[in-house]
């Protein structure tokens, strides 16, 4: 196999190579004689369809298939023949007019020195599941199943109010015509947090018209930084009534028999696999930070930056999306998200050196217990699993998101580390 390879700067690289054409014929010659003893063509019995009808059918499928394959299995092994270490996936072009001769361009892995872990200060947080916890998400969930009965009086923090509303905003009326009609919870922050504490005190059928100076980032754009007159009447008052914990209320949850030792044993469990997710993140962060901080100077692969930024930026579009937000995006918008995104690729960078030159290797048992963990969330856990031992593609993103804490774990416990205890509530509020 002939190979060069030269550089275009100091982490890109430019690779030219050159297919065995022997390899390749003899790939196509034997997938063609298995589809000759195979293939059901009509007219044809099976096993003695001819040649050269197998070739016109097929050949151009496994023609294209074999050079495929053989493509990257040379490229894979001319990076290993050159003890390449690439960042990101190769732009892979033919060099000419044929098909056996082809150019590769890529990025490097830049080089880290010796990565000594032990030098890194390390924050390890800790926190466990106690009782009051398991308390507070029942007491969650009574409020997500609370009733609303109408009251006749005022309004207090805890009701639901609905009102009619419009505002006068300069010149500009909100809406033009008419009124709107909606309602909130006092104390949920639904509404400005100014008309909800005018409504306190407020019962049916009472008016009230009050001065509202709205914060500059104000989701409303008309409102948005303007002093405005509020007009407000409440149609009704309702207070909320909480279900108690009996029988019925724990069956709702899935709990058979309703026994309420079991719905606190399922919701502990449930609460602890919140907070070894919340646990690492923290960890994550925290070793994340402290590579960061030792190796900022080491120079990163700019088109794996690149692609990481708009990476990023297509999450944050997209999750506007979903809000329900219009979004207008710049050329330019993914050079904002530069800076975070070469933290995060220096971050994977160094994990992914500190994995080989300390030959660590995916736990199996871990990656099983993960993805058990990740099943146990839906209603057929087995079916899950099974899905994820389907999917390639799924079951790698979980290979890596497992590899990924295991460096992390390794890291940690190597480096200079204290320990920091948390109350649950403080833990998961990342």
């Amino acid at each position: 196999m002939q190979v060069s390879v030269e550089s275009l700067g100091n982490l890109e690289r430019r690779m030219s190579f050159t297919l065995p054409a022997e390899r390749l014929d003899t790939h196509i010659g034997g997938r063609l004689r298995e589809l000759a003893r195979t293939a059901r063509i009509k007219g044809f019995r099976p096993g003695k369809v001819p040649q050269k009808v197998i070739e016109q059918r097929y050949g151009q499928q496994v023609r294209s298939e074999a050079l495929n394959g053989l493509l990257r299995e040379t490229f894979d092994s001319a990076v290993r023949e050159q003890s390449l270490r690439l960042a990101g996936n190769p732009r892979l072009e033919p060099a000419g007019a044929g098909e056996l001769e082809w150019v590769a361009t890529f990025e490097v892995v830049p080089d880290f020195g010796d990565i000594d872990v032990a030098k890194l200060n390390v924050t390890r947080h800790t926190a466990e599941v106690v009782d009051a916890d398991i308390d507070q998400m029942i007491e969650n969930l009574r409020l997500q199943r609370r009733t609303f009965q109408p009251v006749q009086r005022a309004a207090q923090q805890g009701d639901r109010v609905a009102l009619e509303t419009w505002s006068q905003a300069g010149e500009e009326r909100l809406p033009a015509e008419g009124i709107e009609k909606g309602a909130t919870l006092i104390g949920s922050g639904v509404m400005y947090s100014d008309i909800e504490n005018a409504l306190v005190g407020m019962a049916k059928g009472e008016e009230k018209d009050i001065t509202v100076n709205f914060p500059a980032d104000w989701r409303v754009a008309q409102l948005a930084g303007r002093q405005v007159q509020v007009y407000l009447k409440v149609t009704e008052v309702s207070e909320s009534v909480m279900p108690e914990v009996d029988k019925e209320f724990v069956k709702s949850f899935g709990v058979k028999g309703g026994d309420l030792e079991q719905f606190r044993s399922d919701i502990r469990t449930n609460l602890e696999r919140e907070l070894k997710g919340a646990l690492m993140t923290r960890l994550r962060r925290e070793v994340g930070e402290q590579l960061i901080a030792a190796y900022s100077h080491v120079e990163m692969p700019p088109r794996l930056v690149e692609n990481e930024a708009r990476a990023m930026l297509q999450q944050t579009v997209e999750q506007a999306q979903r809000n329900g937000q219009q979004v207008q995006v710049p050329a330019d918008a993914h050079e904002g998200f530069k800076d975070a995104a070469r933290k995060r690729v220096l971050v994977g960078l160094l994990v992914g050196e500190v994995a080989r030159t300390n030959q660590l290797r995916l736990d199996s048992k871990r990656l099983n217990e993960t993805l058990r963990l990740i099943a146990s969330t839906y209603e057929e856990p087995e079916q899950v699993i099974e899905l994820y031992r389907n999917d390639p593609q799924l079951m790698s993103g979980l290979q890596n998101r497992v590899m990924e804490e295991q460096v992390i774990d390794w890291i940690a416990e190597r480096a200079q580390h204290t320990e920091q205890a948390l109350s649950f509530q403080e833990a998961i509020r990342q």
